[in-house]
């Protein structure tokens, strides 16, 4: 789990501090105190979380561990003015959130390296558990290496099967309390036997939808929650895909492969230390719609009532 005790990295410029102490009224780990009638760093720990930073009228102080260029986009101007509370849309917000649909159908076309960078960086525009940003992206950017990976996955899910086709190895596991495979079988067994014969047969990829790139969203050690930090930054980035032109899909099958065969993720460079969260495939959609999607009405609780 992460600690709260990072080093500080804030400095506070005497010269252009004006003593308005709302550096110190947004500080959560108390790393700012205001010492005769100016602000500094005197704590002793620091999330580097940026508020300071954000919130200074003159510019004065600075969390050096930040770095500028997360703010930078190749594709697209953004400007760096904050956008107070209820001033943004949120009919608009809705629709982008609403007409987000998993894509599976993609053109051939490329994506760029530098969409792909700039998903990353609206990414990690995310909360993060402590301010941990452990995050990690793994970019598949070729339709050649998303290829390799659909392998690697087709391959993982030829043993499963394989294993699942033994009525006495189902009822077995399920007579050890490992009803696991039996669940397999029932629900998914027959979908991924028809998607693997898809692609040996006929080159038909049913796992990633032709598409021609992928990202892998994961967490290194030391985060005090990696999977909702990892999905968190996952939507963000389907919803900047959106925006930007792109289709998106989650590939369950292929985290659910990388979690059981850890060679998968090793194949990638990634290390065995780290998780794989969520893998994005995504590419130039071919499809189009009419109409935002809907959904059916979920569980709401009102508490205290």
């Amino acid at each position: 789990m992460s600690s709260l005790f990072q080093e500080v990295r804030t400095v506070v410029d005497q010269e252009r501090c004006i003593g308005c102490g709302l550096c110190v009224q947004v500080c959560p780990s108390r790393t700012l105190r205001m010492v005769d009638g100016k602000a500094k760093p005197v704590g002793r720990t620091s999330i580097q979380c940026g508020h300071c930073q954000a919130v200074c009228p003159t510019g004065a102080v600075q969390v050096t561990s930040l770095d500028p260029r997360t703010y930078t986009f190749a594709t697209f101007s953004a400007s760096s003015e904050w956008s107070g509370f209820g001033k943004d849309d949120p009919a608009g917000l809705a629709r982008l959130m609403a007409s987000r649909r998993s894509c599976r159908n993609f053109k051939d076309t490329p994506v760029s390296q530098d969409m792909l960078d700039d998903l990353v960086k609206l990414g990690i525009t995310a909360p993060s558990g402590t301010n941990s940003q452990r995050w990690t992206f793994t970019l598949l950017p070729s339709r050649e290496v998303v290829v390799q990976h659909v392998e690697a996955v087709a391959q993982y899910f030829q043993a499963l099967n394989r294993q699942a086709e033994s009525r006495w190895l189902r009822l077995g596991m399920r007579l050890l309390g490992k009803p696991d495979l039996e669940r397999y079988y029932q629900s998914y067994y027959r979908g991924v036997a028809r998607a693997l014969r898809d692609w040996t047969e006929h080159g038909l990829d049913r796992l990633f939808h032709g598409a021609p790139a992928a990202i892998l969203v994961g967490s290194a050690p030391g985060a005090s929650c990696p999977a909702e930090d990892a999905l968190l930054a996952t939507q963000n980035m389907l919803l900047g895909a959106h925006a930007m032109g792109l289709g998106t899909c989650l590939i369950g099958y292929a985290v659910a492969a990388m979690r059981r065969d850890p060679s998968i993720q090793r194949r990638l460079g990634v290390p065995a230390e780290e998780c794989i969260y969520s893998v994005i495939a995504l590419g130039w959609p071919d499809e189009r719609y009419q109409q935002v999607a809907l959904r059916r009405m979920p569980t709401i609780r009102v508490a205290g009532v």
